[in-house]
């Protein structure tokens, strides 16, 4: 890890949060792909669209081993509501695939600041209740469903828990990497990690600026899960965390909040790695551990 870090330094790129938005989007596409794994070949691939409720059209990939009646995760992406996209996270989702032997539809939602808070929300509910009536069309398993995501996709992931709950919608799992859970960047991971670990006290702020309307929006829960009311009967979490980050803190607290609400949850802490690790597979034997331990844990609860 460290020597991503001096890697990364040496390369002396312009700090992301002194770029436009799409500038950082260019930016970040241009490198998602130079530390991941090769990706495994799988028997299906189908890029298709899914509406929103105000008729937009989003992009959605579905992947999958084999073309039987698969049980399927629905995927977003992280980039801080602001970048990444489909193709950003695409050997991610396909290695989840493969070795989770499950289907898995990445999103493209709506980013900022193009599209403020909570339109990401909103679509991120959208592609879940269209996929949930939607599964048997697709040649999936009709009963057997979950939703996951890094970083602030991780933060869709877990409000799209909780509107399933409410929606009378089972999930199998909600697969959780490092999401954004807290209101104010004011846990101490926050100043332990707020430089030189990759994802920066800048750039949250930065992110945050671009997808929020006014500072009202950060204590919406939707924002911020930890601020949800009530979490009792949401499906059950993996949460996988990386140790220098940021976001660390806030991750163990929502897993903690959900342990008290009675939710069964698989916390791990991945020791020695910052935030995004899990796309630097080819140079960090731990990301590689966690896209094994992430499905396991979808195959348990796929096929408990």
């Amino acid at each position: 890890m460290r020597d991503v870090l001096d890697r990364m330094a040496r390369a002396r790129r312009p700090p992301m949060h002194l770029l436009s938005p799409q500038q950082a989007r260019a930016a970040y596409e241009a490198g998602a792909g130079v530390l991941e794994i090769t990706p495994p070949k799988l028997a299906r691939v189908e890029d298709f669209i899914i509406p929103a409720r105000d008729g937009h059209a989003l992009p959605a990939r579905l992947v999958a081993p084999s073309m039987g009646r698969l049980p399927v995760l629905l995927y977003f992406h992280g980039g801080g509501f602001t970048i990444g996209s489909i193709a950003s996270h695409d050997v991610l989702c396909r290695q989840l695939s493969h070795l989770a032997h499950c289907a898995v539809l990445s999103v493209g939602y709506r980013l900022a600041p193009e599209h403020k808070f909570p339109v990401a929300a909103h679509d991120a509910w959208d592609a879940t209740a269209w996929l949930a009536g939607n599964r048997t069309l697709l040649g999936l398993d009709g009963t057997r469903m979950a939703v996951g995501g890094d970083s602030a996709g991780g933060t869709l992931a877990a409000v799209c828990a909780v509107l399933a709950r409410d929606a009378g919608l089972p999930l199998a799992l909600q697969l959780l990497f490092y999401p954004g859970c807290a209101a104010h960047q004011d846990t101490p991971s926050h100043t332990t990690f707020a430089q030189g670990f990759v994802l920066e006290e800048a750039h949250i702020t930065w992110f945050f600026n671009q997808y929020i309307r006014s500072p009202a929006d950060r204590d919406d829960w939707r924002f911020a899960p930890l601020n949800a009311p009530d979490v009792d009967g949401v499906a059950p979490a993996w949460v996988g965390l990386a140790e220098c980050d940021p976001l660390v803190d806030e991750g163990v607290l929502y897993a903690d909040k959900l342990r008290a609400a009675g939710v069964a949850v698989d916390l791990e802490i991945y020791r020695g790695v910052t935030h995004e690790f899990i796309k630097m597979g080819r140079a960090i034997a731990p990301a590689r551990q966690a896209h094994a331990d992430a499905a396991a844990a979808l195959r348990q609860a796929f096929n408990p």
